[in-house]
């Protein structure tokens, strides 16, 4: 039996053909899988970016704490040395008042 040179060939191209497109499916596949844990790595980033800010913020809400905390201390030593002032000239204005009447 004598096959053809055409048919051989033909049938060589086909097999080239076939174990091309698996292997550019199987680096498919792997470009895939790759783009896939890039992504996922950089989920994980952006979420401890996350939480980082969170645990930032939850620090910044206790420093406003402790800032109004000590900011309604000062108000309340100002009240009270607005009111001792008060009373200080009171005795002061009576002192004078009774230096001027002698």
């Amino acid at each position: 039996m004598t096959v053809e040179l055409g048919i051989i060939l033909t049938i060589l191209s086909l097999i080239v053909a076939v174990q091309g497109y698996q292997l550019n499916k199987t680096k498919s596949i792997k470009d895939d899988g790759k783009q896939a844990a890039e992504v996922s790595a950089q989920l994980h980033y952006i979420s401890k970016g996350v939480n980082d800010i969170q645990i930032d913020m939850k620090d910044i809400r206790l420093d406003m704490k402790e800032n109004d905390q000590k900011v309604q201390e000062v108000v309340q030593r100002v009240t009270r040395v607005e009111e001792s002032a008060k009373q200080a000239h009171k005795r002061l204005d009576k002192v004078e008042g009774i230096t001027h009447e002698n």
